[in-house]
């Protein structure tokens, strides 16, 4: 299976991961906007709300490598995205479980943004105890013939992949159940019996 690395990915991309042993990760591919490359979505006070990671648009090149964006450092986008976890999820079962690894998280200086969607998802593979083998690609293929091709799922406007169960989420009284938000939101509500959810979920047909 191909996905690409992305910021605290979907539900829907750990459904699809979590019974693969190994996995390519698509780092060869031209960076586009409005895809889960530099954002991801959590359940806030106030419903969804979208964490943004800011970049350096290379305003000279009509095309960017992913690897080579670069953040935007003028912006402290790293205190403000724990302190919007800590504020949607400090009462939730696990967050102080989890929270020094997020605090660490953090805390790391990332001058690329790549590096954040590496870093994140070897932090929430190693959280959830998933063992899976990542393979980077070495060149960009526009045609997959020899692998499960899922790198659709970085575009941030495609519908929920899965029939997704219901499971309680802090503000669901309020605002109903929301579906395929980042794994963050599913991590911090179900600890380590996330990875059972995500083995029960049906995909739609």
């Amino acid at each position: 299976m191909v996905i690409h690395p992305s910021y605290f990915g979907s539900i829907s991309q750990f459904a699809l991961m979590v019974k693969k042993p190994t996995i390519y990760l698509e780092v060869s591919d031209n960076y586009q906007k409005q895809t889960y490359r530099n954002r991801t979505y959590i359940y806030g006070a106030s419903g969804k709300l979208m964490l943004n990671i800011p970049i350096i648009h290379n305003k000279e090149a009509k095309r960017q490598k992913t690897k080579e964006v670069k953040i935007e450092s003028d912006f402290d986008w790293r205190k403000q995205h724990l302190k919007s976890l800590k504020n949607a999820y400090q009462t939730s079962p696990f967050f102080e479980f989890y929270e020094d690894d997020f605090v660490a998280f953090y805390q790391t200086e990332f001058t690329h943004l790549l590096e954040v969607n590496l870093a994140s998802l070897k932090l929430v593979t190693e959280l959830l105890d998933l063992d899976i083998k990542y393979i980077h690609t070495t060149n960009y293929q526009p045609i997959i013939e020899d692998k499960e091709d899922c790198r659709f799922l970085i575009n941030a406007k495609n519908k929920p992949l899965f029939k997704f169960e219901t499971y309680t989420q802090l503000f669901d009284k309020k605002y109903g159940f929301l579906p395929d938000l980042s794994i963050l939101d599913l991590l911090f509500m179900e600890g380590t019996n996330a990875v059972n959810y995500l083995e029960n979920q049906v995909r739609k047909t």
